[in-house]
């Protein structure tokens, strides 16, 4: 063993250089390109590695410190031939990993687990530049705990932001933060009944919560004046019901929707992870919501595009079926790019439909009814639809639904828009 002094390499003629963080401390044992120090110039942040492996003996700078090429960093015991690495703390999310590593290639060997808690991270064990560090001391967030997309495993900007929305994304769909709801014993007041939710009204029931907590919601409201279309229905009901065939204003809804999404791509759309991104797509899945006894489910149809009118009557029948009798498979639920929930059968005169996230808006149908419509001069008897279109207000304004809206109602007033 040999004691060295460690200076600071060509860092391209920069003098004066100040120091903004010491990486190592007294006592650390390195290896060759350990980072030592990083730099801050006018034009620049850079971080200085060690020319050298052995054990810190003593520390020639400290912070704001001005260096230049030569300058002595610190005192090193070198080891010769042997390189160690600085004894890094291992988070709770890489323990897995390694015990799976360890496992494979010595298997009467159990991997030793090491966590520290976020107060004992040292500076050396990650990997990040000195904003990135200012942004965490900030915000208090642990940096061992955010995944690092940068070049050696470098922590950058973005890799804080999205660890901060991602656990704001979680918070919001677990309720974290929002007020408990009270505590009541009702029988003081009389007699009750406990009746458990059904499996499928728990799941939907935690979907619609974070749905309702993530997104922003925007409801539009609008009629379609549809009585050619009830007509030209009502014509051809006889015929294709010797077929088994059941033709309800949904279907023409369906392929109304499906040209809407191609008419306008931002509502055939998701966001990503990040929020930042809009993924398009160039498919059109539709799913209906259908009422059963359990709760509401949404079979997807696809490629609504594609499909005839007495092509999707069939297909809806069958997956409303399937729905009622509880055959639906998990592909069969997925996929959808917008919904619809229409409860024209019942009754209403307009509700506000929660969005189907990933989906970014849905379509509330209620139940139509003949209204006086002033038309070439004259009030005319008009069976008219209501519509309530509620969408993700990051992705799409109140002009873009009300042209979404627009379309719709127009397409649905002409039933040769639908065969085309």
């Amino acid at each position: 063993m040999a004691i060295k002094n460690i200076t600071v390499p060509d860092i391209g003629g920069a003098t004066d250089v100040v120091v903004i963080e010491v990486l190592v401390k007294v006592g650390d044992s390195i290896k060759v390109d350990t980072s030592l120090l990083t730099l801050e110039s006018d034009k620049a942040t850079m971080e200085v590695p060690s020319s050298d492996a052995g054990i810190v003996q003593e520390l020639k700078v400290k912070v704001g410190d001005k260096v230049s090429q030569g300058s002595t960093i610190l005192v090193l015991e070198t080891t010769e031939g042997k390189a160690t690495a600085i004894e890094k703390p291992v988070s709770k999310a890489t323990d897995a990993s390694v015990a799976s590593h360890a496992m494979t290639t010595q298997a009467a060997e159990p991997a030793p687990v090491i966590t520290v808690p976020s107060q004992a991270v040292s500076h050396a064990a990650v990997h990040a530049g000195p904003v990135v560090r200012k942004i965490a001391h900030e915000f208090g967030i642990d940096l061992i705990k955010v995944s690092p997309t940068g070049p050696k495993q470098r922590i950058l900007k973005e890799d804080i932001l999205n660890y901060v929305k991602a656990r704001l994304a979680q918070a919001a769909s677990s309720g974290a933060g929002l007020p408990v709801a009270p505590t009541v014993d009702f029988t003081k007041f009389g007699p009750v009944e406990t009746q458990a939710l059904s499996r499928i009204k728990k799941l939907s029931g935690k979907n619609l919560h974070r749905n309702w907590l993530l997104v922003p919601h925007v409801t539009q409201f609008g009629e379609a004046d549809i009585t050619e279309l009830e007509a030209f229905r009502v014509e051809q009901k006889a015929n294709i019901e010797k077929q088994g065939i059941k033709l309800t204003p949904l279907i023409f809804i369906m392929k109304a929707v499906a040209s809407a999404l191609e008419a306008f791509p931002q509502f055939n759309a998701s966001l990503d992870v990040s929020g930042e991104n809009l993924i398009l797509k160039k498919y059109f899945h539709v799913g209906v919501a259908v009422d059963t006894s359990e709760g509401l489910v949404v079979p997807v149809i696809r490629d609504v595009d594609k499909k005839g009118l007495l092509d999707l009557a069939k297909e809806l029948s069958v997956v409303s079926e399937k729905a009622r009798n509880k055959q639906l498979t998990a592909n069969e639920m997925q996929g959808g790019c917008f919904s619809i929930s229409s409860l024209g059968g019942i009754g209403g005169t307009a509700f506000t439909p929660i969005v189907n996230v990933p989906e970014v808006a849905i379509l509330g149908v209620s139940k139509s009814s003949l209204k006086p419509v002033y038309k070439d001069g004259q009030f005319v008897p008009r069976l008219m639809l209501p519509l309530s279109l509620s969408y993700d207000h990051r992705v799409i304004d109140g002009a873009d639904g009300a042209r979404f809206m627009t379309y719709l109602s127009n397409m649905l007033s002409d039933t040769r828009n639908l065969l085309l």
